[in-house]
């Protein structure tokens, strides 16, 4: 873990010194690039969410919550070589 906590520390600090390294320009420009994907991504978030508003109805379901156990229709075949049941069997045998 403390091998790991080393190897990312010296990564991250290489990165850094990459950055330090060039030029202020170049960093403006890369940061400006950053934020305009940012506002874009935002933009695209919040107009999906106003059509989503705008589409619903806005009426709110409330239904009972089914088990799902009790829909599954059981098979009308008994197993006939079912393990359980022979084993049931000869539990309940005298």
């Amino acid at each position: 873990m403390k091998k790991w906590r080393t190897t990312i520390s010296k990564w991250f600090d290489r990165l850094d010194e990459q950055w330090r390294d060039l030029p202020v320009k170049r960093q403006h420009h890369y940061t400006l690039l950053l934020f305009a994907g940012y506002a874009a991504l935002s933009l695209i978030v919040i107009a999906k969410v106003c059509y989503d508003v705008g589409e619903s109805d806005g009426k709110l379901t409330i239904e009972h919550i089914e088990n799902p156990l009790i829909k599954q229709k059981k098979s009308s075949a008994s197993p006939q070589d079912s393990i359980t049941t022979i084993l049931k069997r000869k539990m309940y045998e005298r």
